[in-house]
């Protein structure tokens, strides 16, 4: 089979497309054929060695993929060859680990495309017990923008942030796939949403999606604004930049309110006041990923047609490094997506 593999850590330009040998599914698992797989700002960092520098090299990256059953393995049921299939994009390694709560917590647990080689491919297996029937009527190109987006989005917003009816939500760079889906999956709940972009184009982008207050944080100063629009703070912060953003997160809460930090793009540090806790009474809580309920109930959304997919645009799988070059740069508005059989 292809699959684009790098040798190396390094720029986009390390990825390139290879013949590897095609995984024939063990048993308890099933044999993936990729149809689309969606890219994720983690991958550009994972190629860059800014992650880890452990990876087993050469190594093939990708967590997101909407595909169809190419094979079984020995004991697998509830699925036949040619069904289309999403798997979870993460999940514990050890069968011991597979009932762990938060899962994305267990001893063995991995992001597809970091310990296994992952969707960037035109093959790939996957245990049977992380494995969905896609029954959404998506493209598969449509579906391969959600798995990850989706499934992380759910567990912060619903299952950690418990963001319901009526809360005032800020979700930070609500034009990103990662703050887009919390957009979408905030307003699904029945929220009001508020969010910060950094141009014009993106302000538009989140308006489209629901975001009631957006805020550019090229001249807005978005704590000011959102204690004013929400009568002294928001219920609930969705912080995916971390660093010098998350303290003014804390500032953006309610009294009581709570802040869930989800990522790191502007920093890995930051530095806190202790009293925003003491005299505030106010949460922060930390969140990676998500279960298989998490991405069911986000399915669900999908197929009602409140939570949609954002699909800029597609690449042949032999431009993986050329899509890399682009998301890198910021320019994916909603989510890019590489096609392994595509010419």
């Amino acid at each position: 089979m292809k699959a684009v593999v790098f040798r190396d850590f390094g720029p986009p330009e390390v990825l390139r497309l290879e013949e590897v040998p095609t995984p024939q599914p063990r048993s308890g698992h099933v044999l993936v054929k990729v149809l689309a797989t969606g890219l994720n700002r983690l991958e550009d960092y994972l190629r860059a060695g800014a992650v880890t520098r452990e990876l087993a090299l050469p190594h093939v990256l990708g967590s997101d993929c909407a595909g169809e059953v190419a094979a079984l393995g020995a004991g697998v049921s509830g699925f036949r060859v040619g069904e289309r299939v999403v798997p979870l994009p993460g999940f514990p390694l050890q069968a011991q680990d597979a009932d762990f709560a938060p899962l994305s917590a267990a001893p063995s647990y991995a992001i597809g495309g970091i310990l296994r080689w992952g969707t960037y491919a035109q093959y790939v297996e996957v245990p049977a017990r992380w494995l969905l029937c896609d029954d959404t009527g998506l493209s598969p190109e449509e579906m391969a923008t959600l798995p990850m987006v989706l499934v992380t989005a759910v567990r912060a917003v619903k299952t950690v942030g418990e963001v319901g009816p009526g809360k005032r939500v800020l979700v930070h760079a609500g034009a990103s796939g990662t703050g887009s889906m919390n957009i979408q999956v905030a307003r699904s709940l029945g929220s009001r949403v508020a969010t910060t972009v950094d141009d014009d184009d993106k302000a538009a982008f989140a308006r489209e999606l629901g975001a009631e207050l957006v805020m550019d944080v090229r001249h807005d100063d978005f704590v000011a604004r959102v204690r004013e629009w929400s009568g002294g703070g928001v219920d609930v912060v969705i912080d995916n930049l971390g660093g010098t953003v998350l303290p003014r997160s804390l500032q953006a809460a309610r009294v009581g309110g709570t802040v869930v930090a989800m990522g790191f793009v502007t920093g890995q540090e930051a530095t806190i006041h202790v009293r925003e806790f003491f005299f505030t009474h106010k949460r922060l809580l930390g969140t990676l990923m998500g279960d298989m309920d998490d991405f069911r109930w986000g399915l669900e959304q999908v197929r009602a047609g409140r939570i949609k997919p954002l699909l800029d645009r597609t690449f042949p799988l032999a431009e993986a490094a050329e899509a890399h070059r682009r998301l890198a740069a910021n320019r994916a508005r909603g989510n890019f997506v590489l096609l392994p059989w595509a010419a």
